[in-house]
């Protein structure tokens, strides 16, 4: 009798394994409005550069610091936005976010007569992305499992990295009228809002003794998996960042439009494939096949042809799914936090890492460019991917064994 019971039990409960992962309705409503949200943000972010100019007659060095500063401040608020979401709730920072975004595109579209509000925009666009990203990742592993967190991890940056894909591609038909384009972007932030409304609002956490108060955001920082995100976006926003310049002269600008595309869609076929994989996977391994496609991406690039550089674009995107997903994961694990502050904490580390790019990463593209030795910026880059993290995680144990955090 014992020896036929127990293969019933074990088909009663398959169905309930399986049936777990499943998505919920409002889980994919907002994997739908965070791909809405990066299609209208990078319709416009992209141009930004140009319009700026055309509007403000300034040269590219005033442009390139007012976007400096505008995304440092995203990044660098992020902490304390994720721990606005978490006092007020997910959806309502959600709905927050989204009417902060209709706000911006709505000055973008003033800034077309008056230059200064285009500027304003700029940076209500910036507030309102470092409020809705936290809060979108958090609602979407909101009392999700340990064993549920990779696949809805991977879910979110996948709608996220198609929104990116897309929303160049759809800012470049309208260019040319950019009344036009911001006219459209507010119209699309206000049914996105209208759609954020109806989410159903998350559940208590039930611990209000782990909100801690807005001076402490950083206080229970998973400090390896914070250190590797800011080493992972310093080797990655060196191919984002000047893969264009270099380029320049040596690929058409489509062929260079259709990499870069092809780069933000294998994210979105990449990591939804390896997540599960990711998420078993030792932090270890999954550095050391991040880091080594890296590597061996920069090396192809280095080339300048054609094909070398789109191989380099697609062993990027293998190495950086990879990267990306398992360091958020690592850091919801080691976290004592909140999710939501959490990841408010990870978009700091991105910020960190860009702009370590932007100022070792731009001083060393120019020391190459003088020399006119470019290849070897993309070969010091490859060395950089291979060093830099095991002599992060040295660092990590050398830490630890003198009892430090």
């Amino acid at each position: 009798m014992s020896t036929r019971a127990a293969p019933g039990a074990r088909r009663r409960r398959f169905p309930a394994r399986r049936a777990s992962p499943a998505l919920t309705g409002a889980q994919r409503a907002l994997l739908v409005g965070g791909f809405l949200i990066n299609v209208g943000t990078f319709a416009v972010y992209p141009y930004l550069a140009v319009l700026l100019r055309e509007r403000l007659g300034v040269g590219m060095a005033q442009v390139g610091m007012i976007l400096g500063v505008a995304t440092l401040t995203q990044f660098a608020s992020a902490p304390f936005t994720a721990a606005l979401a978490e006092r007020v709730g997910l959806k309502r920072s959600l709905s927050l976010a989204t009417a902060l975004y209709c706000l911006g595109a709505l000055a973008y579209l003033g800034g077309v007569r008056e230059p200064a509000l285009m500027v304003l925009g700029l940076f209500v666009s910036c507030g309102a992305g470092a409020l809705y990203s936290p809060a979108y990742r958090g609602y979407l592993v909101h009392a999700a499992t340990g064993e549920q967190r990779p696949r809805l991890v991977s879910a979110g940056s996948a709608a996220g990295n198609l929104g990116i894909a897309v929303g160049p591609v759809a800012g470049a038909l309208f260019l040319h009228e950019p009344a036009l384009l911001f006219t459209l972007s507010t119209a699309l932030y206000v049914l996105l809002g209208i759609g954020h409304g109806f989410l159903r609002a998350e559940r208590p956490a039930g611990d209000a003794s782990a909100v801690e108060p807005f001076r402490r955001v950083l206080h229970g920082l998973a400090v390896v998996p914070f250190t590797v995100t800011v080493v992972t976006h310093y080797l990655y926003m060196q191919f984002y960042q000047y893969l264009a310049t270099f380029t320049d002269g040596r690929l058409a600008t489509a062929t260079y439009g259709v990499i870069m595309m092809g780069y933000s869609l294998g994210l979105v076929v990449f990591q939804p494939l390896l997540a599960s994989w990711v998420g078993r996977t030792r932090y270890a391994v999954a550095m050391v096949l991040g880091f080594s496609c890296m590597a061996a991406g920069m090396a192809a690039i280095a080339g300048g042809r054609p094909a070398g550089v789109a191989a380099g674009a697609v062993v990027m995107s293998l190495g950086n799914a990879v990267l990306f997903l398992k360091n958020d994961l690592e850091a919801l694990a080691r976290s004592g936090r909140s999710v939501t502050v959490t990841f408010g904490q990870q978009r700091l580390a991105v910020g960190v890492g860009s702009l370590l790019s932007g100022v070792i990463g731009g001083t060393a593209y120019g020391m190459f460019e003088r020399a006119d030795l470019l290849a070897g910026f993309w070969l010091a880059v490859a060395a950089q991917c291979l060093l830099l993290p095991p002599l992060v995680l040295a660092v990590a144990r050398r830490l630890r064994r003198a009892g430090r955090p």
